[in-house]
Order: structure tokens, then sequence, then C-alpha cells
């Protein structure tokens, strides 16, 4: 259904590789489908094209492009596991953030200058809260995103609503963590916090050994409504 395509980043240093899919119809909005530690692969893609299906514009931006192009690893393999754990230590959040910028302008350019929202999943999840605090994202989904609780200094650059999916049972992320970030976030306009007992982390991954069916159903069918309240 999509494409690849390049945009260019904002700091001259060259091109964003990104999956592109268009939905049939004219576009409802667009949506920047943010990685995990794992690069662009089979199941970032097939997100992308879920919210095509949808009638999104989606765009994944590849974030390892400056280390590590084309990247497509599975974490059900060990070595790849472990080689993405290697990647991500490479990984500026900031220089990221500066890609996923841009990478809202031209979804929006791309959805007739519609409303765009961001979802991102591990990684991505940490990502799609500071797209809520640093970018013009009109909403923002974040799945199991790792060391939010260190950034909710952030919190206060928050102004459209945001949500965000944690697992009850994750190995990387603790209940303390969830319970700081639920405090320090509850009484911003739009904000919706989900736990997930017995999920562990990666549980809306779309196959393979972290799935969690019933979780991930439930969640997913949160966000799309969410994104439909806000993004159109």
């Amino acid at each position: 259904m999509g494409e690849t395509i390049s945009i260019a980043a904002l700091d001259g240093s060259g091109g964003i590789p990104a999956y592109v899919a268009m939905p049939k119809e004219a576009p409802r909005g667009a949506i920047v489908v943010i990685q995990e530690i794992f690069g662009i692969n089979s199941g970032i893609r097939a997100k992308a094209d879920e919210w095509a299906g949808l009638g999104y514009v989606a765009i994944a931006p590849d974030l390892f492009w400056r280390f590590a192009p084309g990247v497509e690893l599975d974490p059900d393999v060990p070595d790849q596991l472990q080689a993405a754990f290697a990647n991500v230590q490479k990984f500026d959040v900031d220089t990221g953030m500066a890609d996923i910028e841009t990478t809202i302008r031209e979804a929006r350019d791309r959805a007739g200058a519609r409303k765009v929202g961001v979802v991102g999943f591990c990684l991505g999840g940490r990502l799609a809260y500071l797209a809520a605090t640093r970018t013009d994202a009109d909403a923002s989904v974040g799945y199991y995103g790792g060391g939010i609780d260190q950034k909710l200094g952030e919190a206060a650059a928050i102004s459209n609503p945001l949500m965000l999916h944690f697992a009850g049972d994750d190995s990387h992320i603790g209940p303390e963590a969830v319970s700081a970030i639920e405090a320090a976030l509850q009484d911003k306009p739009g904000f919706r916090l989900f736990v997930y007992p017995g999920a562990g982390h990666g549980f809306a991954a779309n196959s393979g050994q972290r799935r969690n069916e019933a979780a991930a159903t439930t969640a997913d069918d949160r966000t799309r409504a969410f994104i439909a309240e806000h993004i159109g």
C-alpha cells in the first residue's frame, strides 16, 4: 500500500527516509507513526497501512537513518534484539524530535493542511509524549513509552490531547513511573492514561511473542476513537 519517500531534515544533514501510506479517498487527517527500537520493520509499516485504511495519511520516518539506515529488526530473534539495544544507544532524542517535527509538517501538507496526530510505540511512545510537549501535533498517543517520568519537567508545554497506554506487567517500566506520570499529567485537558493488567512490554505489536491480543485490541480501539475525536 505504501512507498518510501525522503523528507528534508531540518538541520540540512540529508533526507529522512519515511514510509508513507495514503488513503484511497480524501484524507481525514494525518498520522505520524513513530517506530520502536527495531526500525521501520514490517510491524511499523503495517501500523501505517492500518491508519491509511481508516482514511488518514500515515507517515513513519526512519529515525535511525543517520547511523543504521533502513534497519529492520525482529524482537523475537535474540541477536536482532541486542542489535536494537545497541542502536538505541546511538540515538539522539533531540535530533530525533527535529526529524519528527519536519515529518509532522510533511504529513500536514499531504493531508491538505488537516490535523495531524502522532502515535508511537516503545521508544516511539516516549517520543509521542515529547511530540505533545515540543511540537504542534494536534493529538498524541504513546504506547509503553519508557523514560516519560524523566521528562515530566516538559509537561507544562502540553496544550493538545495526549493518551498514554502502559502494560501492567512491564519489565522496563515500573508502576512507580506510571503513577508519577499520571499524577503529573492528570489535570491536562484531554489527557487519558490506561494500564493493561497482565500485559507485557510491546503488547500492541502486530505479531510475535510480545503481542497480547486482548490488551492490544482494547488499546487500539481506544486510540482510534481518540484520534477520530481529535483529528477527524
